[in-house]
């Protein structure tokens, strides 16, 4: 069982020290601590386990120390950075392990990208020492990189000729689309193993600075200090601390304290029913300034049964989003943050919600939302309705059930706080070249639209009443059952982002396609392939054949 849960004092690969609005993120790998048996950590090599604690330090960063406007990562052993995801975690991984592992790189250096993007925490990497594979592509994570010219120091993305694979946890894309190199540069770069160092990988813009040895740490200060120079971030706001997400499981029932999940393996489904708002809104900025302001809490609710779901349970293909609450009662909450969205804490609330269903957006399951009686998709957790695949409503009400019938309820947030990975909304990827049916439903924002009205606006898939509602729905999971879950994975990963392409959906796209399909191929995960025979001095056989 993996286990996404973790603080500081639990940290065994990764270290923080401040120094007044600068926070040094360093990277000491500890070899013998790795998530599995079978391998150790060496040269600052990397698993899940050591992703994991750096989401965590990144999570934490913003939220708890308000005063840090610049984090410098760098790594805590002499004369490596980080050598990369390790190659023999990689060869005894399942494929769907390696995958996943994988799409959770990319989130967690996306994450960091939001942080410098718009949270005013400008990330910067100060390499002493090589950085290759997926050392690297943490280093491209950062918005400025900095290397040591010392004649070992050296970047490199050495996959192609040492691995048979790719840097798929976004090396590739990031530097074309974000570090501007040079397509022939690029395939150079990524065709040799030693890595380019010094003038050569700042011309190719590789790294954005070399220092001498003599000038390192005081350079390495110096820039940090600039860049927290140019942060809006509060120099002495009260951070908020982030106590361990708590959850209970009794048997195929797991409890958090906003949201329940049931499995049933039976139908390979798992149902996530979230609580709406427990408490009213806070009544100044600073109340709502605690892990217990609901949005924060549900959120992280929300983010870890996700992670659990994706990695200890891959066989329950089909989510099943509810909701259960006031909606009246989000909606005053989704007012809070749209008042108080220059507030630094209630920034960092919304981009975490944002990061959240752009988790939901991407991961590969087939997701459905019933809207039903007494539920409350309403602003923000209409977002789960709009993420679905596709969106049932229950018509009137039940027989001797007291509850009003069901309702879609929008907010202004629904129109531009929680952007997917293509930079539009999900309502304007649900109406894509339909512009005039997003001021339709902008109108309508405040308005409990039930069945019918859904209907019309284009809100939801299919409405049935209370006679046809569980044959209806029966007749769907079991039609999803039988799919092939490959084929679902692909279809939904092409249907659910229409419009635009981003850096994030080409990191995405490619990671679905090319991963997918190499991780699975003879020439790297056959016992003579490549990450197999990876350090044993036995070249590894490749099939010929280009496909």
């Amino acid at each position: 069982m993996i286990d996404f849960r973790t603080e500081p004092s639990r940290y065994r690969h990764w270290k923080l020290e401040f120094h007044g609005p600068v926070a040094h993120l360093i990277m000491d790998v500890n070899p013998e601590a790795g998530l599995f048996p079978g391998y150790e950590l060496k040269l600052n090599s990397y698993d899940l386990g050591v992703d994991i604690e750096l989401s965590d330090a990144v999570q934490r960063l913003r939220f708890e120390h308000p005063e840090i406007r610049t984090v410098v990562m760098r790594s805590g052993k002499e004369n490596v950075f980080c050598a990369g995801a390790n190659i023999r975690m990689l060869g005894k991984s399942t494929h769907g392990h390696k995958v996943n592992f994988c799409k959770f790189t990319n989130e967690t250096r996306n994450t960091i990208e939001d942080a410098t993007q718009n949270s005013g925490q400008f990330y910067m990497c100060a390499v002493n020492g090589a950085a290759a594979g997926g050392g690297y592509e943490l280093a491209v994570a950062c918005d400025y990189i900095m290397l040591v010219d010392d004649r070992r120091s050296s970047v490199a993305l050495p996959e192609t000729p040492l691995l048979a694979v790719l840097p798929g946890t976004g090396g590739l894309t990031r530097v074309t689309d974000k570090r501007r190199v040079r397509r022939d540069r690029a395939d150079v770069f990524c065709s040799v193993e030693e890595g380019i160092r010094g003038k050569r990988a700042v011309d190719w813009r590789l790294v954005d600075e070399v220092v001498p040895p003599s000038q390192w740490h005081d350079r390495v200060a110096q820039r940090a200090a600039e860049f927290a120079a140019k942060s809006d971030r509060p120099a002495d706001a009260q951070g908020v601390v982030l106590p361990r997400v708590e959850r209970t499981e009794e048997g195929d029932t797991i409890r958090y304290s906003t949201l329940t999940v049931e499995l049933d393996r039976a139908t390979r489904r798992a149902t996530i029913t979230v609580n709406g708002p427990d408490a009213p809104v806070p009544t100044s900025l600073d109340a709502a300034k605690s892990a217990d302001f609901w949005p924060l809490r549900m959120a992280r609710d929300l983010d870890d049964a996700v992670m659990h779901l994706r990695l200890n349970e891959p066989e329950l293909g089909l989510w099943v989003f509810k909701t259960q609450g006031e909606a009246a009662a989000v909606l005053a909450y989704d007012a809070f943050l749209e008042a108080h969205a220059g507030d630094w804490f209630i920034r960092e609330v919304r981009l975490f919600l944002k990061r959240l269903f752009k988790r939901i957006d991407v991961t590969s399951r087939s997701l459905i939302a019933l809207i039903e009686p007494g539920s409350c998709f309403a602003g923000t957790l209409a977002e789960l309705a709009f993420a679905a695949d596709r969106g049932l409503m229950f018509e009137g009400t039940r027989q001797g059930d007291n509850h009003k019938p069901a309702a879609i309820t929008l907010s202004s947030l629904n129109f531009g706080a929680y952007p997917m990975g293509n930079d539009i909304t999900r309502l304007q990827a649900r109406f894509w070249g339909e512009p005039q049916s997003i001021e339709t439903a902008r109108a309508q924002i405040g308005t409990a639209l039930e069945a019918d009205a859904a209907d019309d606006f284009g809100l939801i898939t299919n409405a049935y009443d209370d006679t046809d509602w569980d044959d209806e729905i029966r007749i769907l999971t079991e039609e999803r059952a039988s799919f092939s879950p490959d084929a679902l994975t692909g279809m939904e990963a092409n249907l659910r982002f229409v419009g635009p392409e981003t850096m994030e959906t080409r990191i995405f796209g490619r990671l679905t396609a090319w991963q997918n399909w190499i991780f699975q191929r003879p020439n790297a995960v056959s016992e003579a392939g490549a990450l197999k025979r990876y350090g044993s001095g036995i070249q590894p056989e490749y099939d010929r054949n280009r496909v």
